[in-house]
């Protein structure tokens, strides 16, 4: 690997666990950089391992102080993973990323971070809905997403911010980087 794709590999990580770091600020609910931060990992990291990793690795970290500090109070004991339906909608969107987004263009990202928004949020509240949290029968499966609703359109908001910042941001640095960083995948 040559220096100029380690930098850029590094700088991409970097934007990562900054953009994922938005959970820790005040926000209205669900307005995060998550699905970005997929899109983000699964369009520029070539190597899947590293797609899947980096933003899955960086989300767990978050949940694992947003659990265990911010919202101890709502938990019994250490909270080493909460809702695996999170992760599974996360590896989806990063997903989309590597598969769908095949080049930077508005028109591209927007619908990828759209379907991504809505594949996150299928994902994650059937995890709510498995947790018992609602009864397990249509009724049940209706009243979770219904109150799932009014969340799901900061998430739309959010992410399409997000990948608007992360990857015109990314782009943008790199074109006019002392660095000579690759933007291009690396």
């Amino acid at each position: 690997m040559d220096k100029n794709n380690k930098g850029s590999i590094l700088a991409i990580i970097a934007i990562i666990f900054v953009a994922i770091s938005s959970r820790f600020l005040p926000h209205p609910p669900n307005f995060t950089a998550l699905g970005a931060v997929g899109l983000f990992g699964g369009y520029y990291f070539t190597r899947k391992y590293m797609a899947f990793l980096i933003p899955l690795g960086a989300f767990w970290l978050s949940d694992l102080f947003l659990n265990n500090v911010v919202f101890s109070q709502y938990y019994e004991g250490f909270v080493w993973m909460s809702n695996i339906w999170s992760y599974i909608g996360l590896a989806c969107v990063i997903g989309i990323g590597m598969f769908i987004v095949k080049k930077i263009e508005v028109d591209k990202l927007l619908g990828a971070s759209l379907l991504g928004s809505m594949v996150f949020f299928l994902l994650s509240n059937f995890g709510v809905w498995l947790s018992g949290l609602y009864t397990f029968d249509a009724t049940g499966f209706v009243a979770c997403y219904t109150a799932a609703l009014p969340f799901f359109w900061n998430t739309i908001l959010g992410d399409m911010v997000f990948t608007a910042m992360l990857f015109g941001g990314y782009e943008l640095f790199v074109s006019g980087s002392s660095l000579r960083l690759n933007s291009a995948r690396v």
